[in-house]
């Protein structure tokens, strides 16, 4: 069960990106990031949208449209936007990849525990994290564009909170009261097996519950070294964006980080 916790929290707190009502955040206990426009980028394109009605386009070789109106740069000028918008098509998806490995990984840690105990309640909880992963999937990829920003991130949670929420707590419960019987026909037979000496029993118990701890943990230390990296890459962005409005100041207002 410590296991089940350790995935859940994981997927719960190293969400890269967090909304309040003034911003979204991309935040891990390295740094944290203000993510304040929205973007979108397709093969060929990137676009980031500020409210304003003028979005920002970025070809692929950097050239720089505002409202569709062609603006006109310099070859280094030209040369860092090209940069800048590869920089974004790169680490941007990161985002949901980070976000979907999370759920992949409670899935695996429910899972784990699952088999251990031949808990067949557990089926609607791995059903749940299957639907949430494509419901992350559905939210930052749609119609073969990526986007990421204050719509989406809206839409996703009040699907979150209307659908999954509600699901998880009640697969969670009837899982729980499922299992009480299965758990302890392997309880005891663990008893058995260790010849009612309680003390061994408790051994083999730790050891197993260990054994699929360590398997989870690694990759939940590994999902939070990606995680510290990309805040640590968005705050290079947000350098690179200050120094673009400073070379273009057509730009200024459509940054999409702010580093604090």
């Amino acid at each position: 069960m410590k296991t089940i916790l350790l995935a859940s929290t994981l997927v719960l707190s190293t969400q890269v990106v967090a909304h309040t009502d003034q911003h979204f955040s991309v935040s891990t206990d390295e740094c944290t990031v203000d993510f304040t426009n929205d973007v979108q980028i397709t093969p060929d394109r990137l676009y980031i949208k500020n409210g304003n009605g003028k979005p920002v386009m970025i070809d692929a070789q950097g050239y720089l449209y505002i409202a569709d109106q062609p603006v006109s740069l310099n070859q280094d000028a030209r040369l860092a936007m090209q940069t800048y918008a590869d920089t974004l098509r790169a680490e941007l998806p990161k985002v949901a990849s980070i976000a979907l490995q999370g759920v992949e990984l409670a899935g695996v840690a429910i899972q784990e525990v699952a088999t251990a105990f031949n808990l067949h309640s557990f089926d609607a909880l791995s059903g749940l994290m299957d639907e949430l992963h494509s419901e992350i999937k559905d939210t930052f990829y749609q119609q073969g564009t990526f986007v990421m920003g204050e719509q989406t991130f809206n839409e996703f949670g009040e699907q979150f909170e209307h659908q999954f929420e509600e699901k998880v707590e009640q697969a969670v419960e009837g899982a729980m009261m499922e299992s009480i019987g299965s758990l302890l026909v392997a309880i005891g037979s663990e008893m058995v097996s260790a010849g009612g000496d309680m003390d061994r029993f408790e051994q083999r118990m730790e050891a197993l519950g260990n054994e699929i701890e360590q398997r989870v943990e690694g990759q939940a230390t590994a999902l939070e070294q990606q995680a510290n990296a990309l805040c640590g890459q968005f705050e290079s962005i947000a350098v690179q964006e200050a120094q673009l409005s400073a070379m273009i100041p057509q730009l200024k207002g459509y940054q999409l980080f702010n580093y604090r």
